[in-house]
Order: C-alpha cells, then structure tokens, then sequence
C-alpha cells in the first residue's frame, strides 16, 4: 500500500494511504496539544514529521531502541511503550493498532491513544532543557536512564495519561511491591507520571514544567526538595498516600 503525507501548521504526518482519516485525527489532536503547552513552556517544536505506522513490527524496526526500553520497563507497563522519538520526528503506532493494543481493563485504550502526545512531550522536553535528549548522545542517553522517572514522568503527565494509568499501576504495585521514590527507570513510564500530578495538586503545573527543567547537575533528591519546597523525605510520605488514593478511586 502506497505511503503519502498529511499535513497541518506544525506537523507533517507519513503513513498509509488507507490511513489518512486517521492520521488527519492524530496530527490535529497534536495542535491541539502544542498549544496548550504554550502557557508552560517557551519553545514548542514545530515542523515534526509523525511517523504513523499500521504495525508494531514496522515500528520496532523504525525504532531499535523501543524493544529495549519495553523490556526493562515493569510487565505492567510494557504495552504503553507504543512510540519513540529522535529529533525532529515521532514514530507512533496507527489509531487502529493502538486500539488492539489496548487490554481489557479500564482507561487502556485511553492512555495508549495518547501515544503521539507521549512522543512529542518529549521533543518539548528536549527543547526545554538541553540535558534531555533528543538527541540522543552518550551524554543524554545516560541522563535519560538515570532520570527516567522525570523523562517518562514528565511526558506520561504531560499527555495527559496518569488518570488513565491507574489499572495498570494497581497491577505494577500488586506484582512488585511498593516501589522506590522516585522510581526506578523500570518504573518511570507508569509511575513517574504520579509524581508531577502530585505536585500539580500542590504547587501548580507551572512547578511541573520547573521541574522538568531541572539541569543536569541537579540531583532527582535536589530536584524534587526544590519543586516541592520541603525535604524529600516528607515528600515520599505524601507521594505514598497520594499513590493509595489513586489506585483505590
């Protein structure tokens, strides 16, 4: 089937030709999302190629760093790593497949639908704080490893995905255990996301975009001390609790 493209202000979408009303649907969703962004953050991307692809398999291909970085994520949270990103470009699963994607339970399909959010979160993020990839270099490859819980959080919060997540998380805490604040990077997908909510709640959404500015030389315990404005430890408390609300609304 031939390829062609879509196209928007900001956006040039790549994909099937049976699929333009549904890349028609993500790339608008996408403007939407850029623009509410623009109250936080002071560079949005633009001109992003989306790479809509019909299967996972085609994906993976297109991206070899999504199978690794589904393997060390929680088994919980493996299915909503559906997309990936470079710079200048997403690489998202179509709408169809997304859909398939999804299990059974309660807000799945939902959060995976905003898959493409996810991907372009992350050339936000990038644009924002020049430690973050993409690129992806030596330097920020092991940034991201070693502040997953801010990169995927970051991204899970910003797309709007965490109320979606909440089946999935009472999963992850019914198979591992209570897990480490902040998370670890197997973690960082389905928890990290919990993190900014929290301090949304507190503190605003600006302090979430603080936050995920946060410089290279900073700590995740500096970090977090700084967005809260309290120690960490008392912010482990709170983020327990906040953790035993959410999964038992």
């Amino acid at each position: 089937m031939p390829w062609v493209e879509t196209s928007t202000p900001s956006f040039l979408a790549r994909h099937e030709s049976a699929q333009a009303g549904s890349a028609q649907w993500v790339l608008d969703d996408l403007e939407e999302f850029r623009a509410s962004l623009g109250d936080v953050f002071e560079r949005l991307p633009e001109s992003i190629s989306v790479v809509i692809h019909p299967h996972p398999s085609m994906l993976a291909l297109a991206a070899p760093w999504l199978p690794l970085a589904r393997a060390i994520s929680a088994p919980a949270g493996r299915r909503y790593f559906a997309g990936w990103f470079a710079r200048g470009e997403i690489h998202v699963l179509a709408p169809a497949a997304l859909e398939r994607r999804a299990s059974a339970v309660p807000g799945s399909k939902e959060a995976l639908l905003r898959s493409p959010r996810h991907e372009y979160a992350h050339l936000v993020l990038g644009a924002n704080n020049e430690s973050l990839p993409p690129p992806f270099r030596p330097g920020t490859f092991r940034r991201y490893v070693r502040m997953a819980w801010l990169c995927e959080g970051a991204a899970t919060y910003l797309a709007g995905q965490v109320p979606h997540l909440r089946a999935a998380i009472v999963r992850r805490i019914r198979e591992g255990g209570q897990p480490a604040f902040p998370p670890v990077a197997r973690d960082a997908l389905l928890l990290g996301g919990t993190v900014f909510a929290m301090l949304e709640r507190e503190r605003g959404r600006q302090a979430c975009a603080e936050l995920a500015r946060a410089p290279d030389w900073t700590s995740s315990r500096e970090a977090i001390e700084f967005a809260f404005g309290r120690p960490v430890a008392s912010v482990e408390r709170g983020w327990v609790d906040y953790l035993a609300a959410h999964t038992a609304a």
